[in-house]
């Protein structure tokens, strides 16, 4: 509003002031109804529609900023936060292929996570489709998957289900894997919908949950201090098969 008014002066400055004293004054009485705005067509101005109307595209604006600032960060943020309880944890952590030199912190995501994944899942067929879950917790010991996330903010649901499945289906030994999708709260219906098509039926024989980024903001710290292997995961989950 100020840009339009400083301009509107700068044009009717002989009229007006320079100090926008006058132009100022102007808008006071039009704004009390004072003086009726007319229109170049002779009509008066509907402020308050106007008003409402601006209102209304403003506070629509400052959720897509918002909106989009989330998801500038939150899907490296999340693989941090969940590499970092996996840590704490006890686990080994394996971050997606793509993503290991991505910045976080002072370092990169993948600093203190393994360089390769286990021999056995490397002899798979499915190794390349494995390589490229989000996060991975794997048992030192057993060198076996306890549980994959994949982060889903903003994109397809679609791709992260895949992979899941060719884990589970590609390499047999980690069929006892929990997997997670892991999602902004507004997401949950969506994530649900596309575990209701048919054509992810094979998908009811996983144990497959769902963690809302609220959850996992509010809970992690807590999880990292006194966390006991998967359970306090599990505790801040929702199954999505039954």
């Amino acid at each position: 509003m100020r840009k339009h008014l400083v301009e509107f002066n700068r044009v009717h400055r002989s009229l007006l002031s320079n100090d926008l004293g006058a132009v100022a004054g102007l808008m006071f009485d039009i704004g009390t109804e004072r003086y009726p705005f007319i229109t170049q067509s002779g009509t008066p101005l509907d402020w308050a529609s106007d008003l409402q109307q601006s209102h209304l595209e403003s506070t629509a604006a400052a959720k897509a900023r918002q909106c989009a600032a989330e998801n500038d960060h939150s899907h490296t943020q999340v693989q941090g936060w969940l590499r970092d309880l996996g840590f704490a944890l006890g686990y080994k952590v394996w971050i997606a292929i793509n993503d290991k030199s991505r910045p976080y912190g002072d370092g990169k995501l993948a600093d203190g996570c393994l360089a390769q994944l286990p021999s056995a899942i490397r002899a798979s067929a499915a190794c390349d489709t494995v390589s490229l879950i989000d996060v991975l917790w794997i048992d030192g010991a057993t060198e076996k998957i306890d549980m994959a996330f994949e982060v889903e903010h903003s994109t397809s649901i679609y791709s992260g289900i895949v992979r899941m499945l060719d884990l589970a289906l590609g390499i047999p030994e980690h069929d006892g894997s929990t997997f997670f999708l892991v999602a902004p709260d507004a997401r949950e219906n969506d994530v649900r919908a596309q575990f209701a098509r048919p054509a992810f039926s094979r998908v009811s024989e996983l144990d497959v949950r769902y963690i809302g980024y609220g959850e996992l903001a509010k809970h992690r710290e807590a999880i990292t201090r006194f966390g006991n292997g998967s359970k306090a995961i599990l505790a801040i989950s929702k199954a999505l098969t039954t």
